[in-house]
């Protein structure tokens, strides 16, 4: 049996999707934990078992593990927490308690680059610090670590489109290692998939492109066939403006530390190899495939 949670969020619906689209007829059930059925579509609901409530509840975790092999595990942000690591944690403790009653042989977690080099990194600090706690529990573990999101910019399409212009809080002309939530998904989905690994291990995910966000503006103006440049905000107003959005302060003081972190301490820049077996998809592709049609529609 393989564990879905967030099965409705941006990388858990492709992990799922992925799951059911494999030829292999053998494969294992499917069960996921989502908070709201309803937003499952048919195909789904029609091939996977459903487990509703949140995979931060102790009661609905052990019901969702009963008989698992794998967990796919993504903590969902929570812009309104008053903690960024007591969010996480409370996901955490109640995997680590199932982990430790033997209900759950494999985990492949979303995580981030950064080990042992980010520090007071807000989300990156939490993240890493929820693998520490799963991997102390010696389950067989794959945390996958990934550098910035390309679908971070799909926020800003309107922007995009009416300013050609999209907003960073990350020097200008410095590589960002970037990568795809699709291949995010489809490593996940082959791991879930593989019942012969073990131990405990990084899996980077990071995309094939040596770009700025200075080169990534470039990029997409070719692409979109007109002027896009990129503004460097500072940590102060990008707080600001996730607190306009309802966020919490906490909240968008995590986000503030996160960016500052990547920015001075440069775990998501050029020192980050890329794996193309992990990430194949470059940005003037992801432009071309997903932002262009978001910007234009």
């Amino acid at each position: 049996m393989i564990v879905v949670t967030t099965p409705t969020g941006q990388i858990g619906r492709q992990v799922l999707d992925r799951l059911l689209d494999t030829p292999d007829r053998t494969n294992p059930g499917i069960r996921v934990i989502v908070r709201d059925p309803a937003r499952l579509s048919p195909r789904v609901r029609a091939h996977v078992e459903v487990v509703q409530g949140s995979h931060a509840d102790p009661a609905v975790l052990t019901k969702a593990c009963a008989d698992a092999d794998a967990v796919f595990w993504l903590v969902p942000p929570t812009p309104t927490a008053d903690s960024m690591e007591g969010h996480f944690r409370a996901f955490t403790t109640p995997l680590c308690e199932e982990i430790r009653h033997g209900r759950i042989r494999r985990v492949v977690a979303v995580s981030t680059l950064g080990r042992g080099v980010a520090r007071n990194a807000g989300q990156i600090s939490a993240s890493l610090a929820m693998d520490e706690a799963i991997e102390a529990t010696g389950v067989h573990y794959r945390a996958l670590c990934a550098p910035f999101l390309m679908e971070n910019l799909l926020g800003q399409a309107e922007s995009i489109r009416d300013a050609g212009m999209f907003f960073l809080a990350l020097t200008r002309d410095r590589v960002l290692r970037t990568c795809t939530t699709g291949d995010i998904a489809a490593t996940a989905a082959r791991l879930l998939l593989d019942d012969t690994w073990t131990g405990q291990e990084d899996v980077p995910v990071v995309g094939p492109d040596d770009l700025s966000p200075d080169g990534m503006a470039q990029v997409a103006s070719e692409v979109l066939g007109r002027a896009i440049r990129v503004h460097r905000t500072g940590s102060a107003d990008y707080k600001a403006t996730a607190m306009r959005h309802g966020t919490s302060e906490a909240w968008a003081q995590g986000l503030a530390d996160m960016v500052t972190a990547i920015d001075d301490q440069g775990f998501y820049g050029i020192d980050a190899p890329s794996t193309p077996e992990s990430a194949p998809t470059d940005f003037r592709r992801w432009c071309h495939d997903v932002l262009k049609p978001a910007v234009q529609g």
